[in-house]
């Protein structure tokens, strides 16, 4: 439902208030865990007793497709929907921002937690802070070093502002602890992508996907085959670079089906710079429509090798011991190149062609994976929630810390 039809709870005693945000269906992944793990933590009869609110900003919404994703992955619907929609980082910024004020001051959290490096991350956490409430980070301390990347600003921003930050390694803390962070703020939890993935491992793993596809031999295991995504702007939004991935990827589809599951702006932009040819059945290549949660996990945990630009299935295919090559020259997930199956190749044919070359030349393994990605990552943030509210609501505000203003209703500052 929308925020003006909401009739939110009253609050149940001295109960901590949790909203979670998700913008767009990665969140969803890291999201999750985290709500099952509150529910869990409940179910043990934990000291701190919580209530949850799920708010989706609405930044990217496919109905079908996100109704699919919460079946599959067992979480409760958006209790609110921002329906912000799409737009340009601006406007699309200044909409979630005016939408989430409201909900914040009707439910009125204790804290709010973002997660990813999207669009809605910072809006929320910026609406949070200045209303005095308090906001958790997760995914904090992820730095590719490109300020180019709208993903990168998002990301430095928030942890700026936010009172708890969660990583999912030393990486990410030797990066946080480099800007200037609070040590005593750094907690490092592990990965709740993984999290994710682990708990449905199984169940993708029984999903007839390579069969329906066309993809298990006579001997019924599965062919070789690669999987493509592409929906970075630096990717598909210049001609040039989508032609050169393009050729790579026709190259590809000459000795294996290049399996592309395409975001919607990579097929406008295949349409609207005339490469439809190139990104053919012809070449090898198979467009499909954006697969379900566990459908494509179970593409990629079987395939020969993933082609990429997205952080999230950099850190599955480690995972997964697939391997992986991404198409951008860095990584906020370094950890994926030094522990894992990942590569960063950029975006030039030849550079493509050469690390799938390397890829197919080598099959040992070399992954190993990264400390306290273990499935347990949404516990450890739930046991250093309960922590924290427990000093909260017991120890008073330090001195030179003046307590956060009360949230009135309605109420707004326009300084």
């Amino acid at each position: 439902m929308n925020a003006g039809s909401v009739d939110y709870p009253k609050r149940n005693g001295q109960s901590c208030r949790l909203l979670h945000v998700v913008g767009a269906r990665p969140n969803y992944m890291k999201v999750a865990p985290i709500m099952s793990a509150v529910e869990a933590y409940a179910e043990r009869g934990g000291s701190t007793v919580f209530e949850q609110l799920l708010v989706h900003t609405g930044q990217h919404y496919d109905r079908a497709l996100s109704e699919l994703f919460f079946e599959e992955l067992g979480m409760p619907r958006p209790d609110v929907n921002l329906e912000v929609g799409s737009g340009s980082h601006a406007r699309q910024t200044a909409r979630i921002m005016e939408a989430f004020e409201p909900v914040l001051e009707s439910y009125r959290p204790d804290l709010v937690i973002v997660v990813g490096d999207v669009n809605s991350t910072l809006a929320c956490a910026l609406d949070a802070r200045k209303l005095g409430i308090p906001v958790a980070h997760v995914e904090a301390g992820l730095r590719s070093g490109d300020m180019s990347m709208p993903e990168e600003i998002n990301r430095r921003a928030t942890d700026a502002i936010v009172d708890l930050l969660f990583t999912t390694d030393r990486i990410a803390d030797a990066c946080l602890q480099r800007e200037g962070t609070d040590p005593a703020a750094i907690h490092r939890v592990g990965n709740v992508m993984i999290d994710s993935l682990l708990r449905h491992r199984e169940k993708a793993m029984a999903r007839p996907t390579l069969s329906e596809l066309g993809l298990l031999g006579g001997d019924g295991r599965p062919v070789p085959y690669a999987v493509v995504t592409l929906h970075r702007p630096g990717n598909v939004d210049d001609a040039d670079t989508l032609h050169a991935i393009g050729t790579a990827l026709a190259q590809l589809g000459e000795r294996m089906p290049v399996i592309f599951p395409v975001h919607p702006r990579a097929r406008e932009r295949i349409r609207s710079f005339g490469l439809d040819g190139l990104f053919a059945t012809t070449n090898g290549i198979r467009l499909l429509e954006p697969a379900g949660y566990l459908d494509f996990m179970n593409l990629v945990a079987h395939a020969r090798l993933v082609l990429t630009d997205s952080g999230g299935i950099q850190e599955e295919t480690t995972i997964l011991g697939v391997p992986c090559l991404t198409l951008r020259s860095n990584t906020e997930r370094p950890i994926t190149i030094e522990q894992g199956t990942n590569r960063l190749v950029g975006s030039r044919t030849a550079d493509i062609l050469a690390g799938i070359e390397a890829v197919l030349a080598d099959n040992a393994s070399h992954t190993r994976t990264p400390e306290l990605w273990d499935g347990y990552s949404g516990e450890r943030i739930v046991r250093i929630l309960a922590d924290w509210w427990a000093a909260r609501t017991v120890t008073p505000p330090a001195v030179g810390m003046p307590e956060a203003p009360p949230i009135r209703v309605g109420a707004r500052n326009d300084q």
